[in-house]
Order: structure tokens, then C-alpha cells, then sequence
């Protein structure tokens, strides 16, 4: 099979021949329909703080057919269409059987290492974590379960979002999935705020009363639009500084839920959020049950997310359109066709 490989850090990605997967007992084979390009792709392939291994095939967002079934894989079929979480727990330690296996010791991520991703025509899934997707779903609609899983995650960490003022920091992938999960959710007024205004369109689609570019006046600017200083901050970008600039925003009691992933070390001072009582957590991934209520959601007809795909390319095309993304970030989720 075609797929592509991570070399090291700082060097292009490249096209190579692989050998196709054979599923072990519990797996499946999945010939990939799509695939997403991740934020976090880039940056741990960049070289800058935390990386994954060389030599791996990139890629956890993705959806395809079932091809090949490995034994003890349930209802799965040949044909099944279908999206799958990137990882894999060892099954049967407490933190497995409770849905959580993206706590387990023995986790192994698709993507990042030892076991292939999605760059590819082929990649292995357990079968325990695929979902079978509805009449109503595409393929591009199963390789955004994941982001969109991701910040239901995060989202569900802060509790009871009805009728709160969330500020969400970052308008990428995450950002914008944390931003229609909010609205979802029943949350108050919501803000999105990002460096630039060119995803200012886009996150009010997706459900942000207002729109908060970068700037002197940030600060006020949130609070004008949530009407008072955010109880709930979704961090969603991973970039040094959002730490700080969520304390500077949140409100008294207030909830910091960080979604984004810095591969760089990161501070923020303290004072303010030491007077506001601050609460500060961080996410991990998320749950089977995260996962699968994403996909129920979108398969209500909530299909708004759609619009966050700009871009699809061919698998030949990676290695310059990755290297492309490393520096033009004007395309908000750009999808792998093998």
C-alpha cells in the first residue's frame, strides 16, 4: 500500500510503499476514505519541544470501509462503513472497562509511533472502538468525529455549561468544535476569540455570539461581548501565552478547560487567578462514550461542522500541501483522500 511517512524532525514528509496491515484478533483492517490533517501533526513533526517517533505514518482523524476482520470483532462485516477511535487500551484494566481507555497504562495511538495512522490506503482499528456510521454520514463526516469528539470532551470537563458566558480561545478545528458543543450545550452568550479575524464568519455559523480578534482591547472586548468576565474559558489553540490569556479573562469561580495542545513549555501568572479562584484543567482525548455521542449528534442532522472542511487533496499530494501548512494556516481542516 501508498502511505506516508514521518522521516524526522524538519525534513519533508514522504510517499513510500508499505505493507498492507493484517488485523491481529479483535481488529479490523480499514481501507481509508478520509483522513484529517491535525494542528497537532505540525507541531509535534516540527521539531520544536514534545515529538512523536520517525519513522510512523501520521494521521488519527479518519473513516473508511471495513476490509479485512481479524477474529472476536463483533458485529463488524466486510463493508461496514465506519469511523474509528486512534487508539487502543489494553482492554481490561478498570480505566477500559469504563469507557476510559484513553487513560489506560498500556495506550497505544495510532499516528504517533508504533502503530500506523490514517496517511494512508490501509490502517488497523479495534474493532471495539469502531462506530459504525449511518445512512446519514459520509466519510468526511467520520473523519471529524474526532476533533469535534475532542472538544465534547473538554466541554463536558466544566460541567453544567447552561445558560454560562464561555469564552473560547482559538478558532482552528478544536476551537470551532468546542464553539458549536457551547451552543449546543445550552451555554449563555459565547465568545470566540483567535489571532486573526478570518475565522470570524465561520465561528458564528458554528455558534459564537460574538467574534474577539487579538488586539490592545481583547480584554474588554470579551467582556462587553459575554456581558461580564467569562465563567468558562475553553482554551483550544496550544500556544504559549493562552494559559496566561485565560486567566486574564476568566471570572471569579471560574472554569479553565484546556483543549490545546503546547509541545512547548508554557507559564502564566498567578496573582489573578489566585484572586479569582480559578480552576484549571486539562483534557485528554476523550471517552468511548464522547465518541459515540458525537457521532449521534451529527447524525440528527446537525451538520454544521461540514463547513470547517476547506480543503481535500490526494494522498501524492501530502508531502507539499503538509509543508504548506507548516506557515499558511488559512485552511481550516484539509482532508486526505488515499
Amino acid at each position: 500500500m501508498k502511505a506516508i511517512r514521518y522521516l524526522k524532525p524538519g525534513a519533508p514528509l514522504a510517499l513510500a510503499e508499505m505493507p498492507d496491515p493484517a488485523p491481529g484478533p479483535g481488529e479490523v483492517v480499514l481501507r481509508i476514505a478520509r483522513c484529517g490533517i491535525c494542528g497537532s501533526d505540525l507541531e509535534m513533526t516540527s521539531g520544536k519541544g514534545a515529538g512523536i517517533e520517525p519513522g510512523c505514518t501520521l494521521g488519527h482523524e479518519f473513516a473508511g470501509e471495513v476490509v479485512a476482520l481479524g477474529s472476536g470483532v463483533g458485529d463488524l462485516q466486510i463493508g461496514s462503513r465506519v469511523t474509528a477511535m486512534p487508539f487502543d487500551g489494553c482492554g481490561t484494566c478498570d480505566r477500559c472497562m469504563a469507557g476510559r481507555p484513553n487513560h489506560c497504562r498500556e495506550l497505544r495511538v495510532h499516528g504517533c509511533g508504533g502503530r500506523g495512522g490514517g496517511y494512508a490506503e490501509y490502517s488497523l482499528a479495534s474493532a471495539r472502538h469502531c462506530i459504525e456510521l449511518p445512512d446519514s454520514l459520509g466519510f468526511e463526516d467520520g473523519a471529524l468525529i474526532e476533533p469535534l469528539a475532542v472538544a465534547l470532551h473538554g466541554a463536558r470537563m466544566a460541567g453544567a455549561l447552561a445558560g454560562k458566558r464561555v469564552l473560547v480561545l482559538g478558532a482552528g478545528p478544536i476551537g470551532l468544535a468546542a464553539t458549536w458543543w457551547a451552543r449546543r450545550l445550552g451555554a449563555g452568550p459565547i465568545a470566540t476569540a483567535a489571532a486573526t479575524d478570518r475565522r470570524r464568519s465561520l465561528a458564528q455559523h458554528l455558534g459564537a455570539d460574538a467574534f474577539v480578534a487579538a488586539g490592545d482591547h481583547a480584554a474588554d472586548a470579551v467582556v462587553e461581548a459575554l456581558g461580564g468576565p467569562a465563567e468558562i474559558v475553553l482554551e483550544c489553540a496550544g500556544k504559549p501565552g493562552l494559559l496566561d490569556d485565560a486567566v486574564r479573562h476568566a471570572g471569579l469561580d471560574a472554569q479553565i478547560i484546556v483543549m490545546g495542545y503546547c509541545v512547548t513549555p508554557d507559564t502564566f501568572f498567578q496573582p489573578p487567578a489566585i484572586r479569582q479562584e480559578v480552576m484549571l484543567r486539562f483534557a485528554k482525548m476523550y471517552t468511548h462514550a464522547d465518541f459515540a455521542d458525537t457521532v449521534a449528534a451529527l447524525a440528527s442532522g446537525n451538520f454544521e461542522p461540514r463547513a470547517m472542511i476547506t480543503r481535500s487533496i490526494s494522498l501524492d499530494a501530502v508531502p507539499l500541501e503538509f509543508e504548506r501548512l507548516r506557515t499558511d494556516r488559512s485552511d481550516c481542516k484539509v482532508m486526505i483522500i488515499p
